[in-house]
């Protein structure tokens, strides 16, 4: 469920080819199930390499087979919400359960905010911070702190995801 939340906010192509990059660890041109499923992991999917490799149907894949995995589970998000448009509440419940979920994973202290430098930390643990592309966490928090204060609380957190799902 949190994979395809993180999903529904649709990459740029530019993003989804960073992100190929940064799985290919061995640089040989594919993602294995290997490499794929650490990522599923490190953001709170659980699958077996076997469910995986039936969900793909392969042992790795190229940037376009990958492009496609990435697509057919935006196209099957976006089915599943179009044919339940009477469980919106419970989407909306479930959407605010992954959240919650999430917020803690960049919360490493547990003291109800996130930090520039928890950001941070979180971002190079799973492979997707490159300290030469210029940004720095402490900006990346200021853009979405309201009130302020340095970090983001919870609410600021969520507005910044949902700000992030609708305009992209």
């Amino acid at each position: 469920m949190l994979f395809a939340n993180m999903t529904s906010s649709v990459l740029t192509a530019t993003d989804l080819r960073r992100i190929f990059e940064k799985l290919d660890m061995n640089c040989d041109g594919f993602v294995s199930l290997e490499e794929l499923n650490w990522l599923l992991h490190n953001i709170g999917f659980q699958l077996t390499l076997d469910e995986l490799e039936s969900l793909v149907e392969k042992k790795s894949l190229n940037l376009n087979e990958f492009l496609f995995f990435y697509d057919s589970i935006i196209s099957k998000k976006n089915c599943n919400d179009d044919d339940d448009d009477n469980n919106e509440e419970m989407d909306d419940e479930l959407l605010e359960n992954d959240l919650v979920e999430t917020f803690k994973v960049f919360d490493l202290d547990g003291d109800g905010f996130i930090t520039s430098n928890e950001l941070q930390c979180v971002l190079k643990r799973l492979g997707l911070w490159d300290e030469r592309g210029g940004k720095d966490c402490g900006s990346m928090i200021r853009f979405y702190d309201t009130n302020s204060d340095g970090q983001l609380d919870f609410e600021e957190f969520k507005n910044m995801m949902f700000l992030t799902i609708t305009t992209a």
